[in-house]
């Protein structure tokens, strides 16, 4: 059989604190009901004060080596699909390379906004099966809420941090691993989804900064019609290019930023409700965290089993989006 790079193990790390629907209607004007029936969402979680990425990061790294058996010392790759490093550099990869000790570990991240990680887990599948790497660390972490605006209610109870992490191991005798991967962006769609400031274009420091954009910004109903094509379309190419169709699909997990574009996906592939894992409600939109937080939850509930296909799709800011498919 051709080498494949099979998901060994799993983890992820939420911080503590909760934002509730209950807390959007004291600083903003809106409604619980308003949100619940717009988004699907009910709670978000928020980083302390002393934290960032790159501990939701380490924190959701060692649990999947936990997990794995692996010792960070045999890692031979690190990944980080992240839009919201600790700093410009060095990246978040290196930082959790050395908090956890993975001393022979190379390290970088990707950058793909809320498609982070199914572009991390393409990185991540190629060395595997390139023979590059043997264990490769592959990351899925941000901290949203560090950039968002709770004065504007079109956008603040959106967002929300966490993350998670699995590690891939090459192996020659199974048919598990990662099947296929579809990547596509369309750079025209940039103007939908932006931060403006902190980039080489308007530093923060600079008075080219002063009027423009400090937080996320977002075209709420171009986004959100490109994302229920777009999901679709690169769900339909990975499974022709795997040759499997929608009914082989054993759970759909995608990114989990609004349930009205979740359910609008599904149907369009046919997907029954049983198919599909929805964590929505519980942490809104953790963007590159979103996906390995839906998997983990999604096999710790026991709705993910090893030898099931699963599905994962993502869409964010560039415009860029993609497809994994896994068996598991």
């Amino acid at each position: 059989m051709p080498r494949s790079a099979v998901i060994r193990s799993i983890g992820h790390y939420v911080p503590d604190k909760i934002l509730t629907n209950a807390y959007f209607e004291s600083i903003v004007d809106t409604t619980d009901e308003w949100i619940t029936q717009r988004t699907g969402m009910k709670e978000r979680r928020m980083v302390a004060e002393d934290q960032a990425t790159s501990a939701i990061a380490t924190e959701a790294a060692k649990e999947a080596l936990a997990r794995a058996g692996v010792d960070a010392e045999e890692l031979d790759v690190i990944v980080c699909a992240t839009c919201t490093p600790d700093m410009f550099f060095p990246s978040v990869a290196c930082l959790v390379q050395r908090n956890i000790g993975a001393k022979r570990a190379g390290a970088f991240d990707v950058g793909a906004a809320c498609a982070g990680f199914i572009h991390g887990l393409c990185v991540g599948d190629a060395l595997v099966r390139n023979r590059n790497a043997e264990k490769v660390l592959v990351i899925g972490a941000d901290t949203l809420t560090r950039f968002t605006d709770y004065t504007d209610r079109s956008t603040c109870i959106l967002f929300g941090d966490g993350g998670g992490a699995v590690v891939l191991e090459g192996a020659e005798d199974t048919d598990r691993g990662i099947l296929t991967t579809v990547l596509m962006a369309d750079g025209n769609g940039a103007p939908h989804i932006d931060l403006e400031v902190g980039g080489t274009r308007y530093p923060a420091h600079s008075p080219l900064a002063d009027e423009k954009r400090k937080f996320i910004y977002m075209n709420g109903n171009e986004v959100y019609r490109f994302a229920v094509k777009a999901m679709g379309d690169a769900c339909n190419k990975a499974l022709d290019q795997a040759g499997l169709r929608a009914c082989d699909v054993d759970l759909f997990v995608p990114h989990q930023a609004n349930l009205r574009i979740i359910e609008s996906a599904a149907k369009r592939l046919g997907l029954t409700e049983d198919k599909v894992f929805v964590n929505v409600e519980k942490y809104g939109n953790t963007s590159g965290g979103s996906i390995p937080l839906g998997l983990y939850e999604a096999e710790q509930s026991g709705r993910l089993k090893q030898g099931m296909v699963v599905m994962t799709v993502g869409f964010g800011a560039g415009l860029v989006w993609g497809a994994n498919l896994i068996r598991w």
